[in-house]
């Protein structure tokens, strides 16, 4: 699941070509997952890095994350 969500939200990536000829991306919706590389293909690798340690931190700290085309990862908490 955790796999098709990513992917998902990495097909919703949007990138620039910033002045000084380097690639930003970023995707709508993930307050502050963004990369910058002189590469596009650099840049989409690190811009997934960045989604999935965002992803870990949220889920670990209990937030809610974006719902992405229908897709939402959810903590359930333990049951003792």
């Amino acid at each position: 699941m955790i796999t098709t969500y990513i992917q998902t939200a990495m097909r919703q990536a949007t990138y620039e070509i910033l002045e000084d000829g380097s690639f930003y991306g970023e995707i709508p919706g993930f307050q502050g997952v963004y990369a910058n590389a002189d590469s596009l293909d650099v840049c989409r690798e690190e811009l997934q890095e960045v989604l999935e340690g965002w992803i870990v931190l949220g889920l670990r700290l209990g937030h809610t994350l974006p719902v992405v085309n229908g897709l939402q990862l959810d903590v359930i908490p333990e049951t003792v």
